[in-house]
């Protein structure tokens, strides 16, 4: 029997070929999205000097639920959190996840709040 890979391991496969090719600065550091079952979480990234300069998650703003209400407070959140630091632009990292629903609305969010990417 061939042995099925979790969809786990398989989007880990396709945030390592992403990784490859993206890198944030200090300048426009990479808007990072990680998502659980429980929480949809962003952090903002200086790969160069390996800091992370900004985060939110969905826990710390006492979202209720996991959707996509949820996703869009925290790209708020986090456009709000950037503007702070005077950062203008970053690079968008899915982290292997589809530009599909919370990820799309936190992203939106984030561009409706200022940040270019």
């Amino acid at each position: 029997m061939i042995k099925k890979e979790s969809k786990n391991v398989n989007r880990i496969k396709r945030h390592e070929k992403i990784r490859r090719n993206l890198s944030g600065t200090n300048e426009t550091p990479r808007l990072c999205v990680f998502r659980s079952n429980t929480a949809i979480y962003a952090q903002l990234i200086d790969d160069v000097k390996g800091v992370t300069l900004a985060s939110s998650n969905s826990k710390e703003l006492k979202c209720k639920n996991n959707n996509l209400e949820a996703a869009a407070a925290v790209g708020k959140d986090i456009a709000l959190k950037a503007k702070k630091a005077k950062i203008k632009t970053v690079v968008f990292d899915r982290g292997g996840y589809l530009y599909h629903g919370r990820v799309e609305a936190l992203a939106n969010a984030a561009r409706e709040n200022g940040l270019e990417f």
